[in-house]
């Protein structure tokens, strides 16, 4: 498979703090999540990706081309909105579309406007003189439309109302539908990580936990209710990660339940967890001293 993106074994250092070592592989078509703690080194990570930062060691290929080489190539491929924009405070919206549309050949002017009127972004005024959350909508309504392959977003619903993340989220969604287009997202928003993602990529303080399919995460993680005439083992059951009294969460759906009936064991009750509780699972067990970086 070709690989819209290919991270390998990428560590930095940052003062106190360290970064990795980081091994992602981006699907054609998928959309990435990157979720972590506060700290955690998501914006870091993405900077690495966009070449902004210099790696201590590893590689990163976008549609195939290192980034770190000679050949920039892969930048006509990328739209990056990062969390913070520099050299935009004096310049109106309709000043800065017009310099970034022209850089880009596939700009879609119909979805500029579309995205301007439905986030009512005041095109006459200095960036300098928006809020925090106009400021980001605008942010976002000149780096969609670009209609690069790969989308690279960092904490894209910022400052923003439920009603407009709503509609970034449709806006989105109906992006991903017109091609063969990949989106990186990083976000501490779990509802936006829910209904976008396809993928969650997990960091703690800099430490790559793992590549999850969200769908499988659902369906591996359970929360089950032993019935109280049968008292759990003292020993832990397959798949077991915790308990209290009779309640029993297990990321091993399938082994807990052969041993649960092997053993005529008896559940009352069975759910599946919470993305944001299976989350905080997955992050639970990681202690480290690294200081926090964004």
């Amino acid at each position: 498979m070709e690989y819209i993106a290919e991270i390998t074994h990428i560590k930095k250092q940052i003062d106190d703090f360290h970064l990795g070592p980081i091994d992602l592989r981006v699907e054609p078509g998928t959309i990435t999540a990157i979720v972590g703690n506060n700290g955690s080194g998501k914006s870091t990570l993405l900077k690495l990706i966009m070449n902004l930062v210099n790696p201590d060691l590893g590689n990163v290929k976008l549609f195939g081309t290192l980034v770190y080489g000679e050949d920039e190539s892969w930048k006509k491929h990328i739209a990056y909105q990062p969390q913070t924009v520099i050299g935009w405070d004096a310049f109106n919206g309709k000043t800065l579309k017009d310099f970034i549309a022209s850089l880009y050949p596939d700009w879609d002017e119909d979805l500029f406007h579309n995205m301007v009127s439905t986030f009512q972004i005041p095109l006459n005024k200095k960036f300098n003189k928006l809020s925090q959350g106009m400021q980001q909508k605008l942010n976002l309504a000149l780096t969609i439309p670009r209609n690069a392959p790969l989308l690279i977003l960092d904490e894209p619903t910022s400052f923003m109302d439920i009603p407009s993340k709503k509609h970034l989220i449709d806006i989105l969604v109906h992006w991903m539908d017109q091609g063969d287009r990949s989106i990186i997202f990083s976000s501490h928003q779990m509802e936006d990580i829910k209904k976008l993602s396809d993928y969650l990529f997990v960091l703690h303080n800099g430490n790559m936990i793992g590549n999850y399919e969200k769908d499988a995460l659902l369906e591996k993680y359970k929360s089950y209710w032993i019935q109280n005439t049968t008292p759990l083992p003292n020993h832990t059951i397959p798949g077991e990660i915790s308990r209290t009294d009779q309640q029993l969460i297990s990321n091993q759906a399938d082994r807990t339940e052969a041993f649960l009936m092997d053993e005529g064991m008896q559940w009352t009750k069975r759910t599946s967890l919470d993305l944001e509780d299976i989350v905080s699972l997955l992050l639970k067990p990681i202690e480290t001293t690294n200081d926090e970086v964004t």
